[in-house]
């Protein structure tokens, strides 16, 4: 149950990380992992730096820290108010005071004139259903190349039929959010596994717990929070635990906790494996980028020799069975 081996395509070790115990919110299940930390990485919102959008799908960052790299959390995005929102297609890596155009990014909102400020944003992750088919577009320029995807992910939620993200990521804002204050970030934490019901979603590694904190709303409440809100179950009456004294009680829910290992561990045994590509993208110094893509598997992972510094890999939607699944309505 705690090791992570068999999860990762080759070039990725994680050795050394190890699972705690599962959290569950609703359709979501958070598995927290700990592991050695890699000095030197900047964290993404106290040293990332949205320095302009020059112009629809172009969204220049800048490494604003005096030292060490800025891993560019792979598919971030950034919200304002009368603003056109845009996200990141893929990750880079971004030395002390450097300043990187990305001219493959992807307007998010279809139709919100006005261009982003380096002012009052905050960021998400793309959501679940949207990440592979922007994988596949890095490199692409083109603004609007993932509004007929938003479109149809609002149509199955029951939303009005537009490529506008906003209709999700701030109008269900608030519903969205509950996963971040049901699920407990946890001291030293640097990392998760994500299901969506009883299927892998997301398997996400930052290079030390504070990078992996600033991430962590992004995460829960978009990259996966939005998946999994759609496939909530209904509410249910909970049933009591049959304890009589502090002491059963006390064994009943060390029970509870062994029952969701156990499980865990079986979604892990079955998940598919098969054979992945991986193409290095970027490096600097002895970091590598690389991008990782296969039937059950895509995403990014930076590594230093076999080392995992950072990753941020997930099951396609096909996958996870969010492409076909039910309607939201909240």
């Amino acid at each position: 149950m705690s090791d992570l081996t068999a999860l990762v395509p080759g070039p990725l070790s994680l050795a050394g990380h190890r699972l705690g115990t599962p959290q569950r919110a609703g359709a979501l299940t958070m598995v927290p992992i700990s592991g050695p930390a890699h000095p030197g990485i900047v964290a993404p919102r106290s040293g990332l730096k949205l320095a302009r959008v020059p112009g629809y799908g172009q969204v220049e960052l800048r490494n604003g820290a005096d030292t060490g790299v800025a891993i560019v959390p792979l598919h971030i995005g950034y919200v304002q108010d009368a603003a056109q929102n845009h996200a990141l297609c893929r990750s880079a890596l971004l030395a002390a005071g450097q300043s990187l155009l990305f001219e493959d990014a992807a307007c998010v909102q279809e139709s919100q004139g006005g261009l982003l400020a380096g002012r009052d944003q905050w960021f998400f992750v793309l959501p679940l259903e949207l990440r592979a088919r922007a994988l596949e577009l890095r490199g692409v320029n083109g603004y609007s190349k993932l509004w007929t995807d938003i479109a149809d992910l609002n149509t199955r939620y029951g939303l009005a039929r537009r490529g506008h993200l906003e209709q999700i990521l701030s109008r269900k804002r608030p519903v969205l959010t509950q996963f971040q204050s049901r699920l407990e970030l946890q001291p030293g934490q640097l990392g998760a596994l994500f299901f969506v019901g009883d299927r892998f979603a997301g398997l996400e590694i930052a290079p030390d717990p504070v990078y992996f904190a600033q991430m962590w709303t992004a995460l829960v409440c978009f990259a996966y929070g939005v998946a999994a809100w759609q496939a909530e179950p209904a509410p249910a009456d909970p049933e009591p635990y049959e304890a009589t004294s502090l002491a059963g009680l006390r064994a009943a829910l060390d029970a509870d906790r062994a029952t969701r290992l156990a499980e865990i561990a079986d979604r892990l045994a079955a998940l598919p494996t098969g054979p992945v590509e991986v193409r290095e993208e970027d490096r600097y110094l002895d970091l590598r980028l690389s991008t990782v893509t296969g039937p059950h598997l895509a995403g990014q992972i930076v590594t230093e020799g076999e080392r995992a510094v950072y990753a941020s890999l997930f099951a396609p939607a096909t996958a996870t069975g969010t492409a076909t699944g039910g309607t939201a309505t909240a």
